[in-house]
């Protein structure tokens, strides 16, 4: 029996030495703590308790002080020094604090001193509806045609309220009518307000309407603001200018000189004022020539040349003319001139193409013909006669044909459009007058693509971060290729490498054949997988198909997505309660009893910590926040109770915390009553104990091996490792807690160890992981694994 328990007392003393070293190392994290409270209230309200809510007792804050840092310059809150409790020191209005209509945060820091501690603390603002909606002007006016259709739309002035949330402006309403209604479009956080025409005006029957719209705020009560709006009506213009006849035919002599007059147009309005008043004006649809050579007075109607009339060039123009007259909305009435111009010899050489490809592929060969031209000129003699050539440096040129006049463009060199893509032939035709004329003509080529480049990625292999429990059947990430073809030749499509891979992973992913984007059928667990493998094969659409691959290695993140599970006290029924019994006489820092909690997950995301929740005296116990030690903190009195309830608050550190709790019945009895109670329970459970007893000799000796093995390990690394493989240790000063887990990837030549608030000496930190990725010098030969 004595053995036993001293086996036993062994067994925890080592748990207690290997605990104790692993927090030795630790940093201690400091919470957020977040209150909220409504604008404009009173000075001295109490936002909350910060020493409460620190878990610091009344008796612990004698000598202590606390002040309170913001980044303001106004200090909006002070700390009670007697009691911890946060309250408002100057009164706070939240359009001047915080401008939108977002949320209103105030960070603060909260300095506790003796000993010194720094928390945080965040104050959200609530909005509290003291605006009413109000317009940038009193009065609106619209001036609207009676032939305005229905539908018509007018932005009105929109109403501003600095209030937030529901408080803002809600809607607008307009006053019962006939012809208007009003209309809200939501644009990003504000309602814009229209008025829509509903019913056609008639200004004979009524010039002007007066109207009234009212922004409403969503508060309650609700406050609202008005804008009147005034629609004046204006007139119609009904008749349109008229010619005396459709069509006009002129005749005229080329190179007439610049300034002559061709013709005088005249239209009638039987319309009055600006309602009648005519301008005139070309057509739009017109030749580019007919503008460069002849304008017409928009005035008088009269039409001049302006440029240049050549006979060869054209021998007939047509105009379209315009009549306009100035009504809102203007009226237009059209005819035709038609000008026939009479010839004198002034002939350049022309080019004409015959037949041209457009569009030729990069794979012709030297000598191909890709397009037929012609070149002629309408004079005769010396004058006609034409050399042509290609001027500009493009790999084609001319080659003459049988017939006079007549020439072929031709591929001097290889082409290749990944260089050059588009080419413009510039081809000159000179006649031989005195002095000579001369005409270009550019020939537009486009090369088309050819299959001769194969899918390329950026980079080989790639590498994906995969935060765990993701939702199955989303994208989880994509690849992407590039193809310097075009068209079909650059149409990527994607698949997954699944031949020949032993793995059920790959039944589970799905990829986008066109973009690239790959889902997963399933949702992955970290505790489960932590990474793996596949191949992505990238074949563009040419004929016949290129294609290249690329290895992706993924990597799952760990979540906080397990709650911490109580191992001591748990009850015969399971629940997490326990009851222990200490003497009376023991005194202050006596162990009562020890807390044990695990939590699946690694990191932050595992990290517990302990905290009183409720407890009967907080003068008598304390537990520690680390290690779930209850001890007490002073001795028992003649006046304290016999029986104490402590629940235990277990949380993990996670971005949103899971938590557990356990329930501690104390109870004190007399000296003697102890020891008895303590005999009769050892009597009772030999056997138990025995069992416990053997399973914990196996499990000591399980863990030493390992331990041992491990060290040993380390050392031969260390021996080994060369001086480019030395590390460096980088400490995270806002790093603390227990560490639960370690979990290692390797990529590459590099292996890469996910941690939690504990981190190895001899490890190195990966720049950019936020301190949860460690990089360790990699020794091993390639293609061998961590374990």
């Amino acid at each position: 029996m004595g053995f036993e328990r001293q086996t036993q007392r062994s067994v925890r003393s080592w748990f207690a030495f290997y605990l104790a070293l692993l927090l030795s190392v630790g940093i201690r994290a400091l919470a957020e703590i977040r209150y909220s409270i409504p604008e404009e209230v009173q000075d001295g309200t109490v936002v909350g308790n910060v020493a409460k809510d620190l878990g610091l007792d009344v008796t612990s804050l004698i000598g202590r002080r606390f002040r309170v840092v913001s980044e303001s310059k106004d200090a909006f809150f002070e700390v009670n020094q007697n009691n911890g409790a946060l309250y408002v020191h100057k009164k706070i209005d939240r359009e001047e604090l915080c401008h939108g209509s977002g949320a209103c945060l105030m960070e603060l820091k909260v300095i506790v001193e003796n000993p010194l501690e720094i928390h945080y603390l965040v104050v959200e603002i609530t909005d509290v509806n003291d605006h009413s909606p109000n317009f940038p002007e009193t009065e609106q006016i619209f001036q609207i045609f009676e032939q305005t259709l229905p539908g018509r739309r007018f932005q009105l002035h929109t109403a501003r309220d600095p209030d937030a949330g529901i408080n803002s402006i809600r809607t607008y309403t307009l006053t019962l009518n006939d012809h208007f209604e009003v209309d809200i479009r939501q644009s990003d956080e504000d309602k814009i307000p229209f008025l829509v025409l509903k019913k056609s005006l008639d200004r004979e029957q009524k010039n002007k309407h007066t109207l009234l719209v009212t922004a409403v705020d969503g508060g309650k009560p609700p406050k609202s603001g008005t804008l009147n709006i005034s629609i004046i009506v204006l007139d119609s213009n009904d008749n349109r200018p008229m010619f005396s006849q459709e069509t006009y035919q002129i005749a005229l002599q080329e190179n007439v000189p610049i300034g002559t007059s061709v013709f005088r147009m005249n239209a009638t309005d039987p319309d009055e004022g600006a309602n009648g008043e005519i301008e005139y004006s070309l057509g739009k649809t017109l030749k580019k020539k007919v503008y460069d050579i002849f304008e017409l007075n928009k005035l008088t109607g009269e039409i001049i040349v302006k440029g240049v009339v050549d006979y060869e060039e054209n021998e007939v123009y047509k105009l379209d003319v315009e009549a306009s007259d100035k009504g809102t909305p203007p009226l237009t009435g059209e005819c035709r001139v038609i000008i026939k111009i009479k010839d004198v010899n002034d002939n350049p050489p022309e080019i004409e193409v015959t037949s041209l490809s457009n569009t030729v592929s990069e794979d012709l060969k030297p000598g191909t013909v890709i397009s037929l031209i012609s070149v002629r000129d309408k004079d005769s003699g010396v004058n006609g006669k034409i050399i042509s050539s290609v001027t500009s440096d493009v790999p084609f040129e001319l080659k003459p044909s049988y017939k006079e006049n007549i020439y072929s463009v031709v591929t001097k060199d290889f082409l290749d459009r990944e260089k050059v893509s588009y080419y413009e032939i510039t081809i000159k035709a000179t006649d031989c007058g005195e002095p000579p004329l001369s005409t270009f003509k550019t020939l537009n080529i486009h090369i088309s693509d050819v299959n001769d480049n194969r899918p390329q990625f950026s980079q080989n292999p790639l590498q994906f971060y995969l935060v765990e429990n993701n939702i199955a059947g989303n994208s989880i990430f994509s690849v992407s290729a590039t193809d310097n073809d075009t068209n079909d030749n650059a149409a990527i499509s994607y698949h997954i490498v699944r031949e020949g891979i032993q793995n059920d992973i790959m039944t589970f992913l799905n990829i986008n054949s066109d973009n690239g984007h790959i889902t997963a059928l399933k949702s992955f667990d970290f505790e489960t997988l932590k990474t793996f493998q596949f191949q992505v094969v990238a074949s563009d659409s040419g004929t016949p198909s290129l294609s290249s691959n690329v290895t992706v290695n993924v990597f799952i993140l760990d979540q906080n997505d397990n709650a911490p599970v109580i191992l001591y006290p748990v009850s015969s029924n399971g629940s997490a309660e326990g009851v222990e019994e200490i003497p009376r006489n023991v005194n202050a820092g006596h162990l009562v009893t020890k807390v044990r909690a695990y939590d699946a997950d690694i990191g932050y995301n595992g990290w517990l910590l302990f905290s009183l929740q409720e407890v009967t005296d907080h003068s008598l116990f304390g537990l520690d926040r680390y290690t779930g030690r209850i001890r007490t903190l002073r001795s028992f009195t003649e006046t304290d109770e016999a029986e104490h309830k402590l629940v235990i608050l277990v949380k993990d550190n996670g971005n949103v915390s899971l938590s557990a709790t356990a329930t501690v019945m104390v109870k004190v009895v007399e000296p003697k009553e102890a020891f008895a109670a303590s005999d009769v329970k050892s009597a009772t459970k030999d056997d138990e104990d025995s069992n416990v007893t053997f399973y914990l000799m196996i499990t000591l000796g399980s863990v030493s091996t390992l331990f041992l093995i491990s060290i040993i390990v380390l050392i031969a690394m260390q021996c080994s490792k060369s001086t480019e493989y030395t590390s460096k240790y980088l400490q995270e000063t806002n790093y603390d807690g227990t560490l639960c887990h370690s979990i290692q990837y390797r990529s590459g030549e590099k292996r890469y160890m996910l941690v939690g608030p504990r981190m190895s000496v001899g490890s190195t930190i990966v720049p950019g992981s936020h301190a949860n990725t460690l990089m360790l010098p990699d020794r091993r030969t390639p293609g061998e694994y961590l374990d």
